[in-house]
Parts: C-alpha cells; sequence; structure tokens
C-alpha cells in the first residue's frame, strides 16, 4: 500500500472533449437513469402491493428490480455529475465503494437471472411440483444465497484490488471504476492474482450461463410440444427476453473482463462498458412487463387507484 497510499483520488474518462457534448452526453444518461428508476419503481411498487403477484416469479422479479435500482444508481449518478460540472475525479475511498457495489450488483443479478431460469424450467417441465420445490421458504433461501454470496464475492475481489501498490498514475481509461482499468495502474506481479480471481468469477458464470441454457433447451422442448398456440406463446414471450438479458449481460460482461489489457480504451470498449452496466437496468423493466400481461394488468391497475386518489381523470387508462 505504501506506493498507492499516496494516492487520494483516481481521474475517470470523460465522454468528450468540449462541454456542449459533454452537456449531451448528461441529458441522455439523465433520461436514461429516469427511465430505469421510474420502471424498476413501478415494479417493486406494484409486485408489492398486489397480492396476486406474491408468487415466486414475481418475487425474484422483485429481487431483480432492487439489484437494477442498485447497479444502475452506482455508476450513472457520478458520470452525470462529472459532466455536468466538467469533472474527472473520484475520491480513492468512492472509487473503492463503486467498485465494491457494482460487483456486488452485477454478481447478485447474475446469480439471480440463473434462480429465474430454474424458476422458468420448474414452472413448465414440471408444474405439478412447483409448490413444492418453489415454496416461499426456498425461494427466500434462494434470494438470500444470491445476495450474500454476491457480498463475499465483492469483498474478495474489492480487498485484492485495493491492497494492489499504484504506481502507474491515477488515470482511469473509464467512465466508472472497473476493476481491469485499476490493475492496468499496478505495478506489482500481485496483480495477477486479482486477474486469476476475475478469471475464475467469470468461469463460474459461464458455467451458470451453461445451466440456463440447459434449462432453456428442456423448457423449449416442453413447449415446442404444447398443442395451444396461446400456451406457447405465453412460455416464449416470458422465456425469450429473459434469455436475451442473460445472453447480453454474460456476452458483454465476459468480453469486458477477459480480454487482455490495452493502453487505450477503444469506442467498442465503451460501448460495451454501457451495455452491461447501463443497458440491462434501462431495458429489464421493459422487458419484463411490456411481454408480461399479468403484470401489465397490475400495474394499470395500480396506476389507476394512485390516479384515483390523487383526484386525477381516469380516462388515459
Amino acid at each position: 500500500m505504501s506506493n498507492s497510499s499516496s494516492i487520494t483520488e483516481f481521474l475517470l474518462l470523460p465522454f468528450a472533449d468540449t462541454w456542449e457534448l459533454q452537456l449531451l452526453h448528461f441529458t441522455l444518461f439523465l433520461a436514461i437513469y429516469l427511465a430505469a428508476l421510474l420502471g424498476n419503481s413501478l415494479i417493486l411498487t406494484t409486485i408489492a402491493c398486489d397480492h396476486c403477484l406474491h408468487t415466486p416469479m414475481y418475487f425474484f422479479l422483485l429481487n431483480l428490480a432492487l439489484l437494477d435500482l442498485g447497479c444502475i444508481s452506482t455508476t450513472l449518478p457520478k458520470a452525470m455529475a462529472n459532466s455536468l460540472w466538467d469533472t474527472r475525479a473520484i475520491s480513492y475511498s468512492g472509487c473503492a465503494a463503486q467498485v465494491f457495489f457494482f460487483f456486488f450488483f452485477f454478481s447478485a443479478e447474475y446469480s439471480l437471472l440463473t434462480i429465474m431460469s430454474y424458476d422458468r424450467y420448474i414452472a413448465i417441465c414440471k408444474p405439478l411440483h412447483y409448490g413444492t420445490l418453489l415454496g416461499s421458504r426456498a425461494c427466500a433461501q434462494m434470494a438470500g444465497a444470491a445476495w450474500v454470496s454476491a457480498v463475499l464475492n465483492a469483498v474478495l475481489h474489492t480487498a485484492s484490488t485495493f491492497l494492489l501498490p499504484l504506481c502507474r498514475g491515477n488515470t482511469l481509461d473509464q467512465f466508472f471504476c472497473e476493476i481491469p482499468q485499476i490493475l492496468k495502474l499496478s505495478c506489482s506481479d500481485f496483480y495477477l492474482r486479482e486477474i486469476g480471481l476475475l478469471a475464475f468469477s467469470v468461469f463460474v458464470f459461464l458455467v451458470c450461463f451453461v445451466l440456463i441454457m440447459v434449462s432453456y433447451v428442456q423448457i423449449f422442448r416442453v413447449v415446442l410440444r404444447m398443442p395451444s398456440k396461446q400456451g406457447r406463446h405465453k412460455a416464449f414471450s416470458t422465456c425469450l427476453p429473459h434469455l436475451a438479458v442473460v445472453s447480453l449481460v454474460i456476452s458483454t460482461g465476459a468480453f469486458a473482463y477477459l480480454k487482455p489489457p490495452s493502453t487505450t480504451l477503444s469506442s467498442l470498449d465503451l460501448v460495451v462498458a454501457v451495455l452491461y452496466s447501463v443497458v440491462p437496468p434501462a431495458v429489464n423493466p421493459l422487458i419484463y412487463s411490456m411481454r408480461n400481461q399479468e403484470l401489465k394488468g397490475a400495474l394499470r391497475k395500480f396506476l389507476q387507484t394512485f390516479v384515483h386518489h390523487c383526484g386525477l381523470p381516469l380516462d388515459s387508462f
């Protein structure tokens, strides 16, 4: 720590060189952030208030909305503030906190997506055992395991990263504090330990991805044998968006954390970072609400009740 103890702040990557473009990026990210806040908050409130949605699938979706709120709130507010105030600085402790919370929310979200694929597998392939295998106790234990394991994973990676001596400046080639970018500042061979931990974590994510794919292969085999066209449509409408989100997260995350380090950040690296850190929390509410008639109905009922209490007309609903 002797070489890195003198570092009191890091410099993040600016999105543009001119104030006008920085203001444009601020406006764009503000719109995305507000949409993510609104969408996930509506899902949280609707599921919590509607007793008809107190089922395992919506319990896991509620947890996913919480994680999405945390994940996007870890990176975007600081990036927006830097763009608005034309600065690049983030404190040493703030950077460490950002690394911890981002890795925590990212790990917990992927664990939860794996659990959600198991939920869909049981619901479609073994419906008679659904109540037995996914009771309230089992759901709470699985969700709790996802959160606890993510905390341990985040503590391990954050400690391993910030115990490294840093002697190659304090400039990070990313718009938020990210472990691969911090490792590039290390002047010790001990950074290989963290690279090994990252490779192991990505391997675990890939194993989970294989399990998810196996679950969906079984699901699609059962769905294609369904005599009802409406039943097939309902099953596909809930499974395909989930699979799309999982594929986006694992492909972009693996690219960012496993690719060989480079001295400069390319436009592709920046796009990939946005895809796995900003896009999923913003589009998850849209994916899961627009393709789910039961949730759309509950959300419409909740909004009608809210508008009625506010004394506004209900014509728009």
